[in-house]
């Protein structure tokens, strides 16, 4: 029986995996210094600065930490308005990446206690480079700056792929990772935050530079997280060296995308949250939606270029319980439509990060 990281190699390429890949069951996310220095916010725990400077609060009930701004924590100041993109440099300082060999130590064992044969080392690397614009001066002030200060923008753009290219070389150079899982969410349920044009303009580049990076220090697989609508992006994904797009919400029209981009990206995603993340979710609500998903998606192209999951950024749920109520109907459904014998699978152990 195929290990599952190798189940999932096999879906990515289109070489007839045996069975769907089961959510994360075969992508393990790692950590590494920086977060040593720049700490997540903790559910419920009130705000936390983190290393640029940006306070962020994760409230329950809710799926992960945001940013606070009010005026006297904004990074990058706005007149209601516009931002005072054109000092940026004023108030943007790269964090220092220059962590001495013991901090990277610590984690080391964290890397080693993966089985390289049954999941892939993923280093989790969040926020990406459209969140940490919008994080410094807001959402709606950084959208007007894209239009109204394009040359500043890709300045500051160009400055955060740098450093970004400097952390991804302490990664590769102490953990040699077989894979990345790189956060920035690029839309709304419905949208996305920059008309495609506007949005290749400033990102298909920076990231061509820092995925390619990646690829070339013998990453296989670019997983990027983004949990909203992007089918009209997928080009771009393609073109930046994305490999598997996580986080595909259902109002993509996922059997149409793996119909037309199979072979050149692969979805990992279909399961809202909204439709089984909630109070009041019931073991039900799951089974019906994972069945759904795996059946359109079955219909749509067999087993491959498509994996099951939340589009939850990462494993986990925000109510305990519904994840592994998915993971478990995933196992059921494989097993019924091609006798896999899930409890024979060799997995590494199961993380639930969240």
């Amino acid at each position: 029986m195929l290990t599952p990281k190798e189940n999932m190699r096999r879906a990515v390429k289109g070489e007839n995996p045996e069975r769907f890949v089961n959510q994360y069951e075969a992508v393990q996310l790692l950590f590494h210094p920086f977060f040593i220095h720049s700490p997540l916010p903790e559910k419920g725990k009130g705000e936390l600065m983190n290393a640029w400077g940006v306070t962020n609060i994760w409230p329950e009930g809710t799926p992960g930490g945001f940013p606070v701004h009010t005026p006297e924590k904004i990074p990058i100041p706005n007149d209601g308005m516009l931002p005072d993109i054109q000092h940026w440099r004023d108030y943007v300082h790269a964090p220092s990446l220059d962590f001495p060999e013991a901090e990277w130590e610590i984690f080391q064992a964290q890397w080693d206690a993966v089985d390289d044969d049954l999941a892939y080392k993923a280093p989790f690397i969040a926020p990406g480079l459209f969140e940490q614009t919008h994080h410094f001066m807001d959402m709606v002030p950084a959208l007007m700056a894209y239009q109204a200060y394009p040359q500043e923008m890709h300045d500051l753009i160009a400055y955060l792929t740098e450093w970004e290219l400097k952390l991804a070389e302490g990664i590769c150079d102490h953990y040699h990772p077989t894979a990345i899982f790189h956060h920035d969410d690029w839309g709304s349920q419905d949208t996305t935050f920059l008309r495609p044009e506007m949005f290749a303009e400033f990102f298909v580049e920076p990231y061509k530079q820092i995925y390619g990076y990646y690829h070339e220090r013998g990453c296989e697989l670019v997983i990027h997280h983004s949990d909203s609508y992007a089918a009209t992006l997928v080009p771009y994904m393609i073109e930046m060296g994305i490999d598997v797009w996580q986080g595909c919400m259902s109002e993509n029209k996922l059997p149409e995308l793996i119909k037309k981009y199979g072979g050149q990206i692969s979805f990992m995603g279909g399961i809202d949250n909204k439709f089984v993340d909630f109070d009041g979710w019931t073991p039900e609500n799951c089974i019906e939606v994972a069945d759904r998903i795996c059946d359109e998606a079955y219909e749509a192209n067999g087993l491959n270029y498509f994996i099951p999951c939340i589009t939850q950024g990462g494993p986990g749920s925000v109510y305990p319980g519904t994840y592994m109520e998915l993971f478990n109907e995933i196992d059921r459904w494989n097993e019924r439509g091609f006798g896999v014998k899930t409890d024979e699978i060799k997995r590494a152990e199961l993380q639930i990060m969240f």
